[in-house]
């Protein structure tokens, strides 16, 4: 029998979902009629559309989120492995995080001024990731919009390098990809100003020789690096990849950005601590602060020199960088009490733990059904992918996904109190996440292959 012979056929596949969609409906009245009073005020009915990219007709409504479990509107509990797809990376209102921000709720939100522990901040910061000069902003997207400026103004070039299935936010730049070998802009990008891939080089993640290619003639100003893709399926880099990454850009005088904003969970100091990696600059967002909208990025002592000895005639409001909320008190309560209780060592040993008995027990279910397909781990990330060998770059990655089963398979999950991320297979594991929710995710997914294997 052949590899595609042993997947679940498209027929079974559409049976399991249309069954799964009716159980769903069934089961969630306060849901469907929350949806519907909804629509009349928000777009798509929910506040940010992104919540309506799950695999059922409406989201589940949540009542309450705490550790590593979800409680919805009828009255449902989940154990979360999506944790607000990495922003609760460390598990829903982690206590230390929650007084916190509880004290400094009394004591100001936003001042426009910095409050009296930064610097304790900016040491545990630096101790953690080993860059020495840190700045504060919102979200990733805004933190990488703000290193990509910075490295153009640096630099003096108007190029940057990603890879193609790269995840930065909504940066326009990085929302390219490469289609016959030339940067395009992705599909469905809605009123850039201009040609998103006018700026930028495309190349494939762990193609060497495209990316000495692209960088030899010395005008790219940086290239903006996960440390393994992430939301194209997980895509981990080949060995030497990242010293030979880095040999290149100081060759070619290009900046090294490395994001670390999902590969957090690689360790206490994400991948760039772990693998040694040296980036000029270094992003990280989304859980940096428990869960509380906040992003870091840091910068090399070489790189605070240059930016110091830029021209200062230029107002800050008119700079590109920074908004006003940016490093706002309550932002700095929650990163402080993230990096100081929660992020701790035990934390991430507990999570990597858990991530090694479900990638263990992934791989039994896939052995004993000799399923074509494979596992891959960055720590605490686990993603089920459907491939029969891991995915080299992000066209590889792309070509092995099987979107209908993907959404058969989450929304069977869902109905037996287990949330996964709905654009991928991931499933992350937090401080909280217990032995037990590990052998239920297995035992409903094992359920799910029997029933599709029929």
């Amino acid at each position: 029998m052949s590899s595609a012979a042993r997947s679940p056929s498209a027929e079974a596949i559409a049976v399991l979902q249309e069954r799964e969609l009716r159980t769903f409906a069934g089961a969630h009245p306060r849901a469907a009629e929350l949806m519907q009073q909804s629509e009349r005020y928000w777009q798509g009915g929910v506040p940010f559309h992104w919540m309506r990219d799950w695999p059922m007709p409406y989201p589940v409504f949540v009542r309450s989120a705490v550790g590593a479990t979800l409680h919805d509107v009828d009255d449902y509990a989940y154990d979360d492995f999506c944790l607000g797809d990495t922003g609760a990376m460390f598990g829903h209102s982690p206590p230390a995080v929650a007084r916190a921000l509880t004290r400094q709720a009394a004591q100001g939100l936003t001042a426009m001024l910095p409050g009296e522990r930064v610097a304790a901040i900016g040491a545990a910061l630096s101790a953690r990731f080993g860059l020495p000069c840190w700045q504060m902003t919102q979200t990733a997207t805004d933190a990488n919009r703000s290193v990509l400026r910075l490295a153009r103004a640096l630099t003096a070039r108007s190029e940057i390098l990603v890879f193609d299935g790269c995840y930065h936010g909504t940066v326009d730049e990085t929302l390219v990809c490469l289609v016959d070998g030339q940067a395009r802009a992705r599909a469905g990008l809605r009123g850039p100003p201009g040609d998103a891939a006018a700026h930028t080089r495309v190349i494939e993640f762990n193609d060497l020789a495209a990316l000495a290619a692209a960088l030899a003639d010395g005008q790219v100003a940086a290239v903006l690096c996960e440390p393994a893709l992430t939301n194209m399926g997980m895509v981990l880099p080949q060995p030497g990849f990242h010293a030979e990454l880095r040999r290149l850009t100081r060759q070619h005088g290009t900046l090294l950005i490395i994001d670390e904003t999902h590969t957090f969970s690689a360790g206490p100091g994400g991948c760039t601590r772990r693998d040694g990696l040296e980036p000029d600059l270094f992003v990280c967002g989304k859980a940096i602060a428990g869960g509380m909208p906040c992003a870091v990025y840091g910068m090399t002592a070489a790189l605070r020199t240059r930016i110091e000895a830029m021209p200062a005639n230029a107002e800050h409001g008119h700079s590109g960088l920074g908004t006003t909320l940016s490093a706002n008190l309550l932002a700095l309560a929650a990163i402080e009490a993230c990096l100081t209780e929660v992020m701790t060592d035990a934390a991430f040993a507990h999570m990597e733990a858990q991530a090694i008995r479900l990638e263990q027990g992934l791989h039994s279910l896939l052995a004993k059904r000799a399923l074509p397909w494979h596992v891959q781990r960055i720590g605490a990330r686990v993603e089920l992918g459907f491939g029969a060998a891991p995915a080299r770059n992000g066209r590889e990655s792309a070509a092995a996904m099987l979107p209908e089963l993907e959404r058969t398979l989450h929304l069977y999950l869902l109905n037996r109190g287990v949330l996964l991320t709905p654009f991928h297979n991931m499933m992350l594991l937090s401080p909280q996440t217990a032995p037990g929710a590990v052998d239920r995710l297995l035992t409903h997914l094992e359920a799910a292959l029997d029933e599709l294997a029929r």
